[in-house]
């Protein structure tokens, strides 16, 4: 499987933007599918993840009723929309996918197939 990530930009604070990631290679509606994200200077963080089926999902508290996570499996994408954006969420956030990993256990270990990054920028 390989992920594509889109959809970034740059966005004023209390915005909003909707980040992309189209998986080509195989299906994956038997994978779990999250976002993570890495801001300048600091470590990469976990953001958010969706379970296969469209299950449950799990979110950083950071970021816990602001971003909503989704899939459609017909189209082969997840998608992050990130609403109430704040200067702190300016990073590069990634795509992640793993055939074992459920949306909860994204929050703690590290999945295995990776997209490139989209850049967010939040603006003053």
């Amino acid at each position: 499987v390989q992920l594509q990530a889109s959809g970034g930009g740059l966005v004023q604070a209390g915005g909003s933007l909707r980040l992309s990631c189209a998986a080509s290679g195989r299906a994956v509606r038997r994978y779990g599918l999250g976002w993570f994200r890495q801001a300048p200077g600091k470590e990469r963080e976990f953001v958010a993840a969706v379970g296969w089926s469209g299950g449950a999902t799990y979110y950083a508290d950071s970021v816990k009723g602001r971003f909503t996570i989704s899939r459609d499996d017909a189209k082969n994408t997840v998608y992050l929309q990130m609403n109430s954006l704040k200067l702190d969420d300016t990073a590069v956030y990634y795509c992640a996918a793993d055939t074992e990993l459920t949306a909860r256990a994204m929050g703690i270990m590290t999945p295995g197939i990776w997209g490139q990054g989209t850049l967010v920028t939040v603006s003053s």
